[in-house]
């Protein structure tokens, strides 16, 4: 059970709780993994780029009062990656900046066990019960047919095409159960097409 001002969530096979500046370890592990490097992109991150991620999780947390959770595998208190929402500010227009972004990255060796689906379940069920806002976003890079799979079991839906960082992404939304969805044009309501496999993250 998670009540409305808890920050702790724990789940059947995973906890989730806000990280702590004793974190700073495995989150430079989790963001050097050649399993998310491989998932997201770009150079191998350095123990300071490590550090401005904690920062930015915790300022989440302070100014907006949501934000990333810490996963830990129960059976083994194992750090195994990070859910949650957060503000990223993408620059991808007002249907998506400013909306809660739903994101999440785990450790290779967690991959295929079921993890990311109950972490997210349990991070958007928190996120609904505070009752921040009643749509969330996510945007995933063609590519990634994981984490679009993911996405639509998460209760995401495909409802435009934006381009991030010189990359093609498809970004998706999910309406707060007791919320409807906004009406879009019809060229936006159409699935997109993915062709190949790739790691979870976005």
């Amino acid at each position: 059970m998670v009540t409305k001002t808890s920050t702790r969530v724990t789940h059947e096979t995973c906890d989730l709780r806000r990280h702590t500046l004793q974190d700073i370890d495995q989150v430079f592990r989790l963001a050097s993994d050649p399993a998310v490097l491989q998932s997201i992109g770009g150079a191998p991150p350095s123990r300071e780029d490590a550090w401005h991620r904690l920062l930015r999780y915790a300022g989440h947390w302070s100014l907006l009062g949501f934000g990333m959770f810490a996963v830990f595998e129960r059976a083994t208190n194992q750090f195994i990656g990070e859910v949650g929402l957060a503000d990223f500010q993408r620059d991808l227009g007002d249907h998506f900046d400013g909306v809660p972004e739903a994101a999440w990255v785990f450790t290779g060796r967690s991959h295929g066990k079921g993890f990311a689906l109950e972490a997210m379940t349990a991070a958007l069920d928190w996120f609904d019960r505070q009752a921040v806002s009643s749509r969330s976003v996510c945007m995933i890079e063609p590519r990634n047919t994981a984490s679009t799979r993911l996405a639509e079991k998460l209760g995401f839906t495909y409802y435009a095409r934006g381009c991030y960082r010189s990359h093609d992404v498809y970004q998706y939304e999910r309406m707060r159960p007791d919320h409807q969805p906004p009406e879009r044009p019809s060229a936006c309501k159409a699935a997109p097409v993915v062709a190949d496999e790739s790691g979870l993250a976005t």
